[in-house]
């Protein structure tokens, strides 16, 4: 495992834990010598741990479409920026650049994201693990409505299982390791 894929919020959120916890994920792949592969942006959870990983000294790739260049600030200074033509291009592009995937805290992009990811991996377009940063509870309801989804018969077991969580950054990022 060489990157990890981040998906965060464009926006910082309304509790400062959620940024502390960025920068202790941007720790925590700086020590396990894993590049961050993430959205691109400037702002945000997505401006924070990208800052903190590049301030210790780690690599960071951005993928940010044409679009959102200025309205998410893209990224100036980051180890390599690709700008694509869109979000289904960005989001391909993200994932063949990463070994692995986390969502932190973050809105409907970072959720969709997530979705797609955990999708790909039930119909085997990829066998790269999935984790949930549960920073505080943030995705208590989501980790217990994908359980809701399985007791019901629309997920199943094996597949509601695709998704690590972890309240833990360092601990998330040794289980996505393996």
């Amino acid at each position: 495992m060489k990157s990890i894929c981040v998906y965060c919020g464009a926006n910082a959120g309304a509790s400062p834990r959620y940024a502390e916890q960025a920068r202790a994920l941007a720790a925590a792949l700086v020590e396990q010598n894993l590049a961050l592969v993430y959205g691109g942006g400037n702002v945000g959870l997505m401006g924070v741990i990208a800052d903190e990983v590049l301030r210790l000294g780690g690599e960071v790739t951005g993928v940010i479409p044409t679009a959102l260049v200025e309205r998410e600030v893209g990224h100036t200074g980051l180890t390599r920026q690709f700008i694509v033509k869109d979000m289904h291009e960005r989001k391909a592009m993200m994932a063949q650049l990463s070994d692995g995937f986390i969502a932190m805290p973050g809105g409907m992009g970072t959720l969709e994201e997530l979705f797609e990811m955990l999708t790909w991996s039930q119909l085997g377009i990829h066998s790269k693990p999935v984790g949930l940063l549960n920073v505080d509870g943030f995705y208590d309801k989501l980790v217990g409505f994908i359980e809701h989804a399985r007791n019901e018969g629309f997920i199943k077991p094996q597949h509601a299982a695709l998704v690590r969580v972890n309240a833990s950054p360092a601990a998330l990022v040794q289980n996505l390791r393996g």
